[in-house]
């Protein structure tokens, strides 16, 4: 029950609305690990989009090296959580 608990406490009700008809804590912790971390075959789709959008970054006109730098570190940490070694 406790782990219920926190699962319902920490969850944005959205989702916390999909996850109240499971019964078992490991069946909800199934369902959050599926829906958030995807089959092999979406990740590598989403890191090769990001791989191709990294290639392709380039500073825009008006943009200053700041917001440039956070564009590319956000793609770079993104391709990381993919599991790209960079």
């Amino acid at each position: 029950m406790k782990a219920k608990n926190f699962f319902f406490q920490a969850i944005d009700r959205v989702i916390l609305e999909t996850i109240l008809k499971k019964d078992t804590n490991k069946d909800i912790w199934d369902f959050l690990k599926k829906k958030y971390q995807g089959t092999s075959r979406v990740k590598r789709a989403q890191l090769q989009t990001l791989r191709k959008e990294f290639e392709i970054l380039h500073m825009k006109f008006e943009e200053t090296v700041d917001d440039y730098f956070a564009r590319t570190l956000s793609i770079a940490n993104r391709m990381r959580i993919h599991g790209e070694k960079l």
